[in-house]
């Protein structure tokens, strides 16, 4: 008996060697490692279920962070130990399988991405997590966020992972459109999100680095720049890649760094955790419980300790269930890599903090995951959604939701369309480039034209209150407007006359009438004429209502504006709306009009971009009327300066310096293109108490990269504290102009350099569209390849008519179930139809291996050819002789889900001959083929038996010419419907062929050779058989 074992069964010790960059990488180190790797041998050990084979024992490899050097060192692992752990880094991972395959020793990585390493190249690879591209994958198709963008830290491991993640997720279909690294100096963060900002359709974005919650610098420091960006609330998401590999903490969990981080808390409402589920305890708690046991026996504080620990213990225990499951399926024989690649899985165990399961065929260890989010105002983490363990690899089910929303901190990310989720659907991704273009050229005719038109308008003189019903009455000389005169519409049914503003008066239902020294005022006012003042046209009384009528503008207030995400204003565009709001508060200055209510939403848009001010001289009417204003609410205070603030009855008039700092603060507005002191987090209440108050100085904070310095610094002096160091608006104006070295801001050549520059960028931009459609059609001639022949469908797809084709020389093959009416008479429906996928897919995994054609299955029948549509010489009788052989052995222990001690039994029917094939129909067309081979072929199977493979006479002969070894039993002379007695033969086997096969019940005595015994019936199922049986009967 011990000469039968191979050498290395008589050491009893199995040992993982586990790889990993334990010493180059401080957030692995912080994994404790060896500490891990011996909890878990000790409780390996000591478990019943798993010490009855070997003793398990590791050794920890330290892997070097460079690729290269990494790589030179795997090679040397040889003889480390009977099983490989790691390696981490993705660069070398395929390169460490293949030499894992030539010493035949297990690797388990979790770093493998490639999709289908579990396939034959690799074999004896085995994942010990699931594949983070097809978790990532399920969570963003459950979103529809189909373009992603990938940015790594600066090292080897992480840029390989973001390449290797970014070709396996477009394995899978989903178009990524950039993988950036991010260069470890002061711009890096930067340069990686305007990358990615500037790539088309781009809003998820994958964090390949250690997470900032566990101590990872590299993603504090590029969140925290996009949040000055912008890009937290204009409606990107970021998801942490690393978060995949560990179950990170958040029952019970507060971060401190995201409490004592108001810029990271804030920023870190962008991201979205997708981390391995946990369970009655957190990593933290399951750490600090095996402290208390002394099973740790370490002083080091849970938090400071990365979850990776656990990730570790998982996988040792997984690895050692996986070899005893292997080693005990083999009958005691050493678990070499092939050996342990092929348990049979199916099994659970309690991992550190949460329940751990393992996937059959190869799917190798499964998890719970879950997706966590923040509200952005807490230092914790709760959970949104969850992917259950079978669902992670894939091939069904996904995401689900547990009844609490996403918490977006800005615009929700935009969607796409199913289509790229789908590997059947061929997808567009919406508008292409060139319809872009003659959209945008388009717009650009319709704005010249408003332009031309609004100039005719103001030539010739036309009255603005002409379409308002009023008569001679309307005449542009009135001053006081009635009903009479103005028509109230509602703007979404009724496009007639000429639209106007009504400002309402706060407190207008105390104003009986309009005084002289008010309509004085207000003729001052009207005869004020610029192009960046919105002109007066009235004042309005009546039912109770008093306000001023003022014209219309098509595109709202410049608050309007700013928070339409649609419309993208580069710098050209902002420095233009300035530079007009600038022009008309010269103008007013200079005539001697303070403002006093400048405001974002006090400058109003034209339907040209040309910005204008309103609501000049408000507080004069308002003080001539007499009326008392109600207390500003502190949002609205964002623009009153300082000293207006501490002194309150200057409100009533406003001065020069407050306009200024008013206008201060719209540029912190249009710069940063976000509210007044967005960026402080504090209530409206708090800032205005600093304004009013300081020291310290309380101002809006604005990046240096989203406008010229020197524009920044005339902010900043237009804001400072004492009002006689303010900029005047003449002052400001010099300087503006220098800024932009003279040059005349125009909206419509900025938009036209714009459409230069898109132009420019246009054909890189049909080539990614190219390619994304290249994508598509691939996968759209995949699944034309699996309903027809490849040449009858590339011929369709060409157009050309396929015409029926003789072939002389043909192998065919049918089988069928024995007892399939018995069978469907104890089932269920749904159980038939699950039985008959499952024996097929069986099948067609057998043919796929073999120069076949799989014709068509019709209810339990399954036809198949060889030599047809590709001739292939006489081989044809080989090839299906082969298959036919692989069917049987697969056929023997082969059970129904729902009846697993029924055998299925089949018969195959084999004959040689000539057939005409050819495509049948226009709708759903199929492949057919005709002639009297194809009948011969169908009584070959009708009149074989089970667990055999009847072979016709021509058949035969082709076998024996090729003198392959084919053992071939006489059965004798066999009637065939329609051909009268023929000398048939029994296919028993093949030399070389050792695979076991069914036992034919025709040589086991008392067995039944047509369909199902009652003693086969299962007992709960028999009464059902019987009542069937008497029904018939009567």
């Amino acid at each position: 008996m011990l000469s039968y074992l191979p050498c290395e069964a008589w050491g009893t010790t199995f040992k993982i060697a586990i790889v990993g960059p334990w010493s180059c990488d401080p957030m692995y180190s912080k994994a404790l490692p060896d500490l891990a790797a011996r909890l878990a041998m000790t409780r390996i050990n000591k478990d019943p279920d798993l010490n009855k084979g070997y003793w398990y024992d590791y050794t920890l490899i330290n892997e070097d962070c460079s690729s290269s050097k990494a790589l030179a060192r795997f090679a040397e692992l040889e003889g480390y130990g009977s099983a490989l752990l790691g390696p981490a880094n993705p660069g070398y991972c395929t390169a460490a399988a293949l030499l894992a395959k030539n010493w035949n020793k297990g690797i388990l990585s979790w770093a493998c991405l490639k999709a289908d390493m579990d396939e034959g190249m690799y074999p004896t690879f085995l994942r010990p997590l699931p594949l983070s591209s097809r978790v990532l994958f399920s969570v963003l198709r459950f979103f529809r966020w189909a373009h992603v963008g990938i940015i790594t830290a600066e090292n080897d491991m992480w840029e390989a992972t973001g390449h290797e993640l970014a070709a396996s997720l477009r394995a899978l279909g989903l178009p990524v459109g950039v993988v950036v690294t991010m260069a470890k100096d002061k711009e890096g963060p930067r340069q990686a999100l305007k990358t990615i900002r500037e790539t088309d359709r781009v809003r998820a974005v994958i964090m390949c680095m250690h997470s900032v919650l566990i101590g990872g610098e590299e993603q504090y420091q590029l969140l925290t720049t996009a949040m000055d960006m912008r890009m937290i609330d204009r409606g990107y998401i970021f998801i942490p890649y690393d978060t995949l590999l560990y179950s990170l903490p958040y029952k019970n969990v507060n971060y401190p760094i995201l409490a004592n981080d108001t810029k990271l808390r804030r920023a870190y409402d962008g991201v979205l955790t997708i981390t391995m589920d946990q369970g009655e305890q957190n990593f933290y708690e399951a750490f600090s419980a095996a402290q208390e046991s002394y099973d740790i026996r370490t002083s080091t504080p849970p938090e400071e300790v990365s979850p990776f620990f656990g990730t570790i213990y998982n996988m040792l225990y997984y690895t050692a269930m996986a070899a005893e499951q292997s080693r005990v399926a083999s009958g005691g024989r050493w678990v070499s890599g092939d050996v342990l690649v092929k348990n049979e899985g199916g099994f659970e165990f309690s991992g550190f903090n949460q329940q751990i399961s393992a996937g059959t065929d190869g799917e190798g260890m499964q998890a719970r995951y879950a997706v966590l989010d923040t509200d952005g105002s807490g230092s914790s983490l709760h959970r949104t959604h969850a992917l259950e363990a079978p669902h992670t690899y894939g091939k069904y089910g996904g995401l689900k939701y547990l009844g609490k929303s996403i918490h977006f901190a800005g615009a929700s990310p935009s969607t796409d369309s199913n289509c790229w989720f789908s590997p059947y659907v061929a997808c567009s991704g919406g508008l292409d480039g060139v319809t872009f273009f003659f959209l945008l050229l388009l717009f650009c005719v319709l704005v010249g034209g408003g332009g031309v038109g609004f100039l005719h308008i103001r030539k010739h003189g036309m009255g603005i209150f002409g379409a308002f019903g009023g008569g001679g009455a309307g005449s542009p000389t009135k001053i006081i407007l009635t009903l009479d005169d103005l028509v109230f519409i509602n703007t979404t049914l009724s496009r007639r006359g000429d639209w106007v503003w009504l400002k309402k008066c706060p407190c207008g239902d105390s104003v009986s009438e309009i005084t002289d020294s008010t309509q004085a005022i207000f003729i001052k006012l009207r005869d004020m004429r610029h192009e960046n003042l919105n002109l007066f046209l009235g004042l309005f009384l009546d039912t109770g209502i008093f306000g001023i009528v003022t014209e219309h503008c098509t595109r709202g207030s410049l608050e309007d504006l700013l928070n339409n995400e649609e419309m993208r204003l580069d710098w050209m565009f902002k420095s233009s709306l300035l530079l007009d709001l600038i022009r008309g508060m010269k103008y007013l200055h200079n005539r001697g009009i303070i403002h006093g209510r400048l405001k974002s939403r006090n400058c109003v848009v034209d339907g040209r971009f040309v910005l204008k001010v309103t609501d000049y001289g408000f507080n004069e009417i308002i003080n001539c009327q007499n009326i008392i204003l109600e207390d500003t609410k502190p949002e609205d205070q964002f623009w009153t300066a300082p000293e207006i603030l501490r002194n309150p009855k200057l409100n009533k008039k406003g001065t020069f310096p407050a306009d200024v700092y008013s206008f201060a603060i719209i540029m912190q507005e249009v710069i940063s293109r976000c509210a007044p002191f967005c960026m402080l987090d504090m209530p409206p209440e708090e800032i205005i108490d600093k304004v009013r108050s300081p020291p310290p100085l309380c101002r809006p904070t604005v990046s240096v990269d989203e406008a010229p310095l020197e524009v920044i610094q005339i902010m900043k002096q237009a804001w400072s504290e004492e009002p006689d160091k303010r900029l005047t608006f003449e002052e400001i104006f010099r300087q503006f102009k220098n800024v932009n070295k003279g040059k005349k801001t125009n909206i419509i050549d900025s938009m036209l350099r714009m459409l230069e520059q898109y132009s420019s960028n246009l054909e890189d931009l049909i080539r990614e569209r190219t390619e994304e459609l290249e994508v598509e059609r691939q996968k759209t001639d995949a699944l034309l390849a699996q309903m027809l022949p490849k040449s009858v469908a590339l011929a369709l797809k060409t157009g050309k008519p396929v015409k029926p084709e003789h072939f002389s020389d043909v192998t065919l093959y049918f089988s069928d179930i024995v007892g399939f009416t018995t069978i469907s008479a104890l089932s269920e429906p749904i159980e038939v139809v699950d039985l008959l996928n499952d024996l097929y897919t069986l099948f067609d995994g057998i043919i796929a291996i073999h120069d076949v054609y799989k014709v068509e299955t019709i209810g339990d029948a399954y036809m198949v050819a060889s030599g047809v549509p590709n001739r292939n010489g006489n081989r044809h009788a080989a090839e299906m002789a082969n298959m036919s052989l692989d069917i049987l052995h697969c056929i023997g222990t082969f059970k129904m889900t729902h009846m697993p001690d029924v055998k299925v039994k089949i018969r195959i029917g084999l004959h040689s001959g000539p057939v005409v094939a050819g495509v049948v129909g226009l709708k759903m067309p199929r492949y057919c083929l005709f002639g009297d081979t194809v009948n011969t072929a169908s009584r070959m199977e009708s009149t074989g038996l089970p667990y055999r493979i009847h072979v016709n006479k021509s058949t035969v002969d082709v076998l024996n010419s090729l003198k392959l070894g084919y053992k071939i039993d006489v059965r004798g002379r066999t009637e065939l419907k329609g051909k009268g007695v023929e000398e048939t033969y029994w296919l028993v086997g093949r030399e070389g062929f050792n695979k076991p096969l069914p036992v034919p019940p025709d040589l086991t005595p008392g067995a039944s050779n047509h369909g199902i015994s009652l003693d086969e019936i299962p007992m709960d199922r028999r009464q059902k058989f019987l009542d069937r049986q008497k029904k018939m009967g009567n």
